[in-house]
């Protein structure tokens, strides 16, 4: 089956210039032209992607990315106007997996669009293996569940993923660069920028479920590192 993308975009020869090239390259499109719109069509197509703009009517895309997390852990793309620095920012934060800048190149998105789609059906097709108990901290890889005492962490499938390669080499610091290529895909073509949005994102869960533990410790000029002792 062709993989479903949800095009969120109000301006009409952007819709049509996605369509197009989108369903050139096989995938099914379906398109909402305002943030309402968005989460009905996301309700009832069951995208595999959805590509996001943030200026939209009636709800915003940093409230329609809200939304969705907060049903679903489908990978979203945003799309930004250039310059707009502190908008991909806050939508990497609330939950985004990457961000393409307009006036950006068909390849670009494109490439984008693959390797996002590559690294979700790579998780979901994750084969059985031992969980990985790091302390309090315990990932049953099998059912991608992780626990921190007895709080169930509600992770996106990205911040798992993260979770996970940190969990797997507890006091072993990771480069961002090296993240990037171990969890967003080694062709990743975005902002390494991307990897301390995760890790905010991640660190404010864990601190919502076990507010006294340190898990992800940063080690400044180099990277990021999971805490041998939790």
């Amino acid at each position: 089956m062709p993989h479903k993308i949800l095009v969120v975009e109000d301006e009409q020869p952007i819709v049509d210039l996605l369509t197009y090239n989108l369903e050139r390259e096989g995938y099914r499109v379906s398109v909402a032209l305002d943030g309402l719109q968005a989460l009905e069509q996301a309700r009832q197509f069951q995208p595999d992607l959805v590509l996001l703009d943030l200026m939209l009517p009636e709800l915003d895309g940093f409230e329609v990315c809200k939304a969705l997390r907060k049903e679903s852990d489908v990978p979203v793309i945003m799309l930004t106007a250039r310059g707009a620095e502190i908008d991909r920012v806050v939508g990497l934060e609330l939950g985004a997996d990457d961000y393409v800048v307009k006036p950006f190149s068909v390849r670009e998105l494109l490439a984008r669009v693959k390797n996002v789609l590559r690294r979700a059906q790579t998780t979901a097709a994750a084969t059985e293996t031992e969980p990985v108990n790091v302390g309090q901290l315990r990932i049953d890889i099998t059912k991608r569940e992780a626990t921190i005492g007895a709080a169930l962490l509600e992770l996106t499938s990205l911040e798992f993923d993260l979770l996970l390669k940190l969990a797997q080499h507890p006091g072993q610091v990771f480069s961002r660069e090296r993240l990037v290529e171990d969890v967003w895909g080694y062709d990743y073509l975005g902002d390494l920028r991307v990897v301390d949005a995760l890790v905010k994102r991640l660190r404010r869960k864990l601190r919502r479920a076990a507010p006294t533990a340190e898990v992800i410790l940063t080690v400044r000029a180099v990277g990021y590192k999971l805490a041998e002792e939790i």
